[in-house]
């Protein structure tokens, strides 16, 4: 051939390409810096637009300047420092059971003298209530727990299904729940004075107000109302109300279920709404250490409903720090606009006269940075989840059609590079989640763990920029080494995203196949990349050079914004619950995940781009850089300490214990008194500066000699942590405030000799626990007894007791029950059984040696301890 016929033949090949796709345009490529000024662009977006938003709130209404018929955030935030005032409100104690009561039957008798008498009714009962259910490993048993109940109604109104609304004012020791759950009280009252003084707002079901005086002791008071009370069988759909921190907004975090037109309701009537499906599935697979009456009530009661919380600010959760002024005063109004709006809503809603019928599935739901909710049921998710995947796949194969025809490759050559890219995704994938873990592991290793508890933004680089770093890494060394290839590069960085979208696509899938709702997480980014393609193709951007690029970066700016801020919130959240979700596990490997898992799903498009610029590895290192200083501040200063005084607290829970052994015969065979630790994060003693711990030694060792390890294990959480507690031997003995006293009251063998029956009475403080445990060598059963058969029957796995947990509130008369005990050789002079009696002093004062003791601890720490009393018999 020719020069000439050689010419000819470039010159033709160059007219079938496109015409605005030049050699230019393919090679040069902006400068490195342009590459961080990229990835600086998104962190900055997320600081100015995802930050400010999440913790918008509105401007509390004032008493003076509004109208009847609105929330007065003002009204309810005054009702709430009242209420707080009281202080710690233990069950079974004055301050719960008598001042509180009395506080709220005060407040809800003023909403009575100002109710509009003509159009609504109104009825208060005082529940004093007693029972007991099943609850973890334990029975959880209550007497005379009280529950303040308002039922409101609009006088023309003969609707027998009752909508119920409730939140609990009880707390924990030293607390005086401002959080948890004054404010949700203070919410209601609010609620209730609003509906009965608004004219002309007629609402179709009566409002059952219920104020229960027994959460905290393991949901008690919930479930004396659900099964006894006499309104609970009309309560056809519930709103709880709880807190897992003080301040910001509130979330919805759990629906139905199996009901999800209480979630539309959500929707139309929540002002400020914030929901997402990811926090019910996470909250209903056990990884937040919490619970709700909402579990009551739905398993007692059967009632669907909406369980919404608050969630920021766990920090002072459940601490002596959680107070009135943690709480900005547009939390309030944030809180009460909503739930105004959705009892006015349901308490209307045509579906609460056969809620049964309306029991059609689980919904999807989600918020947009509080501007605008989002929900369908899970069978339209599932349709839009399969059709958002197989289009996204569709229009790759269009987009690689339209490569290898416009570069003259063959399909065949561009579908191999898709292919070896996707496997490229896919260990950048799995290098983004094992990055961050690493670090995790690494600072648990050298007992460094929490580091980011009061300084989060370390996280930026011990867990975002390893997670980019993987993400990153493999598909830039992939494009540095192929820089020679016959396809055009802007067709080959497509080419990287398009893989990306395979990944994506593939998980979601496969998600949704197991039937996970939260798969929608990835359905945005890929819907979104999707119209970025097809608006690419149909203006001929995806032919020229990197035209392309500026759709994609505009389509994956919304999925950016909800990812980063839904995995703001969630880590948000989860943080302060490492502080009190006990020893055993590493915290930081959940806390690198949920970062390695946000950082793909917010970047995942995006960090690949870094390919346009020169030198992309650049980026690779200046994100390597920080993650290096920001391990060094972690690990070797201050930065790093997880705790500050009254924001970030230690825990440090104890009791001050006498612990005796009767044997067999009554003898005295132990007696001895010390402190009783369950640590309730990762570090455990370490952080207790100048507290003297001579002598100290982990349970586990007791727990393979003694039942219950022979300690006065207080509820399902020490029991859960005991192989991690440790006890601290004193000289002088504890001697608790209030007597704890088991009485053997009769000894008799049945009719059929084979069994025989022990009858006690036990009187104590009010917080008690049984540990009952038959003896296993001598082939002797538990066969009998006067708690329920349904526990017995069912009991907790070996090597684990019988554990009977015991709460008194008002009502404190002695607890007597029985044991039979049946053994096949009839021999009953000789050891049968073990049991174990625990008295908690909670709220009782210590001695003063107690009371140095914890003086002691540094200023960080926010402390919570109590006298007890252990008697471990033989009989």
């Amino acid at each position: 051939m020719s020069d000439k016929d050689r010419l000819i033949s470039r010159e033709e090949g160059e007219e079938r390409l496109p015409k605005y796709r030049t050699t230019k345009d393919i090679t040069d490529k902006p400068s490195w810096y342009f590459g961080n000024g990229f990835v600086l662009f998104w962190m900055l977006l997320f600081f100015a637009v995802v930050i400010p938003l999440m913790n918008r709130l509105p401007t509390a209404l004032n008493i003076e300047e509004t109208s009847s018929g609105e929330f007065i955030g003002e009204r309810a935030y005054n009702t709430l420092n009242n209420l707080v005032n009281i202080g710690s409100k233990v069950v079974g104690s004055t301050t719960n059971e008598v001042s509180t009561v009395d506080f709220l039957l005060t407040e809800i008798e003023d909403i009575k003298q100002d109710m509009l008498s003509d159009y609504y009714d109104l009825e208060v009962d005082v529940q004093q209530t007693s029972g007991s259910f099943r609850y973890s490993h334990l029975l959880n048993m209550y007497q005379g727990v009280q529950n303040v109940i308002v039922k409101l109604s609009s006088k023309n109104s003969s609707s027998e299904s009752y909508l119920l609304v409730n939140s609990h004012f009880d707390t924990v020791l030293t607390s005086p729940g401002a959080g948890d759950d004054g404010f949700m009280v203070a919410v209601m009252l609010e609620v209730l004075r609003v509906m009965a003084t608004t004219n002309k707002q007629h609402f179709e079901h009566p409002v059952v107000f219920l104020f229960n005086g027994a959460e905290e002791a393991a949901l008690q008071a919930s479930h004396g109302f659900i099964t006894q009370h006499k309104w609970a069988p009309n309560c056809k759909a519930l709103i709880n109300l709880d807190a897992a921190g003080s301040g910001g907004r509130e979330f919805l975090f759990q629906s139905g279920p199996y009901h999800p037109w209480l979630v539309n309701y959500y929707k139309k009537s929540a002002k400020h709404p914030g929901a997402t499906t990811l926090g019910e599935e996470v909250f209903q697979a056990g990884l937040i250490p919490s619970d709700t009456d909402f579990a009551a009530f739905v398993e007692f009661g059967k009632i669907p409903g909406l369980d919404i919380a608050q969630g920021m600010n766990g920090f002072v959760y459940h601490t002596k720090y959680d107070r009135v002024d943690v709480i900005p005063r547009g939390s309030i109004q944030n809180t009460g606009d909503n739930i105004l709006g959705l009892v006015r809503a349901l308490a209307n809603a045509p579906e609460m006269y056969n809620t049964e019928a309306y029991a059609t599935g689980h919904a999807v739901f989600f918020d947009f940075l509080g501007l605008f909710f989002i929900s369908y049921s899970a069978e339209t998710g599932t349709i839009v989840n399969y059709c958002a995947a197989g289009v996204t796949l569709l229009l790759i194969f269009i987009s690689v059609w339209r490569m290898s025809t416009l570069s003259e490759l063959s399909s065949c050559s561009v579908f191999q590079r898709l292919i070896f890219l996707v496997i490229i995704q896919i260990v950048g994938l799995v290098l983004a989640l094992a990055l961050p873990l690493q670090v995790a592991y690494y600072f648990d290793s050298i007992g460094k763990s929490l580091t980011y508890f009061s300084s989060s933004w370390l996280l930026i680089g011990l867990y975002i920029c390893p997670s980019l770093i993987g993400l990153s890494l493999p598909i830039t060394i992939y494009y540095l080494l192929q820089q020679n290839i016959k396809l055009p590069f802007n067709y080959h960085l497509q080419l990287g995203l398009h893989s990306w979208a395979i990944v994506l696509s593939v998980l979601d899938i496969v998600l949704t196949m197991w039937g996970i709702r939260s798969a929608y997480i990835f359905t945005i980014p890929i819907v979104f990349y999707a119209g970025a393609m097809i608006a690419n193709m149909v203006t001929t951007f995806h032919d020229r050079g990197y035209s392309w690029a500026g759709l994609v970066m505009a389509g994956q700016a919304m999925p950016f914004l909800y990812s980063s801020s839904l995995f703001y919130l969630v880590i948000s959240v989860m943080i302060p619950m490492n502080g009190r979700s006990g020893s055993s596990s590493n915290p930081d490997l959940f806390i690198a995940a949920l970062g390695g898992v946000g950082t793909i799903l917010s970047l995942g498009f995006l960090i690949p781009l870094i390919n346009m610029f020169r030198k992309p590895i650049t980026v690779i290192l200046t994100l390597l850089l920080a993650s290096a200083v920001t391990i060094y501040l972690a690990s070797s200063t201050e930065i790093g300490f997880p705790y500050r005084v009254r924001t970030n607290s230690f825990r440090a829970t104890y009791q001050h214990v006498r612990k005796i052994y009767y044997e067999y015969g009554g003898r005295v065979s132990f007696d001895e008194s010390g402190y009783l630790f369950s640590f309730q994060d990762r570090r455990e003693a370490e952080p207790m500066n100048g507290v003297r711990l001579t002598g100290a030694r982990f349970l586990r060792e007791d727990c393979e000699k003694h039942m219950m390890c022979g300690m006065p294990l207080f509820d399902e959480r020490w029991v859960a942590n005991r192989l991690e507690g440790i006890w601290v031997h004193r000289a002088d003995h504890v001697v608790p405030p209030v007597t704890t006293n088991l009485t053997l009251l009769s000894k008799t063998v049945l009719e059929n000799n084979t069994t025989v029956r022990y009858e006690f009475e036990l009187e104590g403080p009010d917080h008690m626990s049984l540990f009952i445990q038959p003896e296993v060598d001598d082939f002797v059963t538990l066969s009998n007894w006067s708690f329920p058969l349904s526990y017995l029957q069912n009991p907790p796995e070996y090597p684990l007791p019988y554990h009977i947990y015991y709460t008194y509130g008002i009502i404190t008369t002695p607890l007597k029950f029985f044991l039979e005990f049946s053994k096949a050789n009839g021999n009953f002079e000789v050891p049968i059984f073990q049991l174990g009696v625990s008295g908690h002093c909670i709220g009782g004062s210590g001695d003063a040696l107690s009371q140095k003791f914890a003086n002691s601890f540094p200023s960080y720490t926010s402390v919570v301890e109590w006298p007890s009393t252990y008697l471990r018999y033989i009989y």
